[in-house]
């Protein structure tokens, strides 16, 4: 059956999609009937996006399922897709049994057993963990508190004098970074949602010293001018790490997705400066026309986590998607990583944001997330705690409340393991100077490690 499809059936709700053309062979609820079961896991002609598309375009003639390649266009097969892919993983997580670990139990993994210890639950959104030289722990509320915990204790006043922000919706004071010379200059950074004129904000970056529980010494590092601030409580990024001198941070596209493929806008890229702000002559488009000159790596939706791989010069970086296609990048110097050209997701309410998955001149993710698990920060383990995690990369997932180990060889990830699941959002990850793992969770705000229990 051909239909030529309007405007209004291009956008869609994927469900109603799914029940107008497939619901009648495999079941109302993907259950199976005429048509095969795609909620138990059993795949006869291939589980990857790919051929899943494949099979909804061309049908199985063999098998009695007709071809939707006339009928549906890409965006609605590659929501289709989505769709599928992501009642089947909820069917999947519904029969597995998670890990949950609690302060009185030990988890036996793949590689390490550990016990979870609970440093702090007094915490508001805790959003970043950074780590001073003597062993004290910078901790950011996402409301706009700067805390400190000292021997495991948790100091009951933030610091004061912290930079005013626009803590509303996922703005607020995001991430905090130590600089690697700390014992020399002193000198902490904050990434936070700084508030502009009529409602609006933009991602802003200051340095400073602690001293006697006050911020000062405020320096600008990265602000931009308030003219392209912009209104909206989404996507503002932000996480920052340092490399040979040099800080590298992400900015999220603050809901203008268009914006993440145009260099003369700062949202939607990595940047690279040097620490105190300056520009460095080699970046990518530093000597381009009109173009943000701190660009590192532009086409980047809403990044979540920023990190360097030990004893290489790899920069990786966390990526929401939308609905699906949450990403894993190896972010190189000028590259396009796509947003919104190129998605494996679609739009939160079901309908087709592309057809594209890949482009010429635009970079795939090592791997993707779909469905999504609202992907988080990110750590490389590089610790003594652990031996038979080291090098392994650990991601934390905020709508799937879980916290992952990736297994890397080279550029490609070999292996994922859940480490758990299902005791909070999990925002925020460090690994401490004692090789053990720090985690932010919310609902409650808490502070918790992983230690060894070997």
């Amino acid at each position: 059956m051909v239909v030529c499809l309007s405007a209004v059936a291009e956008a869609q709700d994927v469900r109603r999609v799914y029940q107008e053309y497939c619901a009648s062979c495999h079941g109302p609820n993907l259950e199976g009937g005429l048509g095969g079961n795609l909620v138990d896991d059993v795949w006869k002609h291939g589980a990857d996006d790919e051929n899943i598309a494949r099979v909804i375009r061309d049908g199985l003639p063999d098998a009695g399922m007709p071809g939707f390649g006339a009928t549906l266009n890409d965006a609605q097969v590659r929501s289709l897709v989505v769709y599928i892919l992501e009642m089947g993983t909820r069917a999947a997580m519904q029969r597995r049994d998670f890990n949950r670990p609690t302060p009185t139990t030990v988890s036996r993994r793949e590689a390490h057993a550990f016990k979870l210890e609970v440093i702090t639950d007094e915490l508001e959104v805790p959003w970043s963990i950074a780590f001073l030289p003597d062993g004290r722990m910078l901790v950011t509320e996402r409301a706009g508190r700067l805390r400190v915990i000292d021997k495991d204790k948790l100091l009951p006043d933030p610091i004061r004098g912290t930079p005013e922000v626009w803590a509303r919706g996922q703005g607020g004071l995001l991430a905090v970074a130590v600089h690697p010379a700390y014992r020399e200059n002193g000198w902490v950074y904050l990434a936070y949602s700084d508030p502009g004129a009529g409602g609006t904000a933009m991602t802003a970056i200051v340095r400073g010293r602690i001293r006697a529980g006050r911020w000062a010494d405020e320096e600008a590092v990265f602000r931009i001018p308030e003219s392209l601030y912009k209104r909206g409580g989404v996507h503002f990024g932000c996480r920052m790490v340092f490399h040979d001198g040099y800080l590298f941070f992400t900015h999220g596209e603050r809901g203008a997705q268009d914006d993440a493929q145009d260099l003369t806008r700062p949202n939607g890229k990595v940047h690279r400066l040097h620490d105190d702000g300056r520009v460095p002559e080699d970046n990518p488009f530093a000597n381009e026309a009109d173009a943000f000159r701190s660009i590192w790596s532009y086409g980047n939706r809403n990044p979540q986590g920023l990190a360097w791989r030990p004893g290489t010069d790899e920069l990786w970086e966390t990526e929401h998607g939308p609905r699906g296609g949450d990403e894993l990048n190896l972010i190189r110097a000028g590259r396009n990583y796509g947003w919104p050209v190129i998605t494996y997701g679609m739009n939160y309410n079901g309908t087709p944001i592309t057809g594209l998955t890949a482009k010429d001149g635009m970079e795939q993710p090592v791997i993707h997330w779909t469905p999504s698990i609202a992907v988080g920060d990110m750590a490389f383990y590089d610790g003594k705690a652990f031996p038979k995690w080291k090098g392994n990369l650990f991601v934390t997932a905020l709508a799937a409340e879980e916290v992952r180990r990736l297994v890397l060889e080279g550029d490609r990830v070999t292996h994922q393991e859940i480490l758990f699941k299902g005791i909070g959002r999990v925002r925020s990850i460090a690994v401490g100077p004692d090789g053990f793992i720090y985690l932010g969770l919310e609902n409650p705000g808490r502070i918790v490690r992983l230690v060894s229990a070997e």
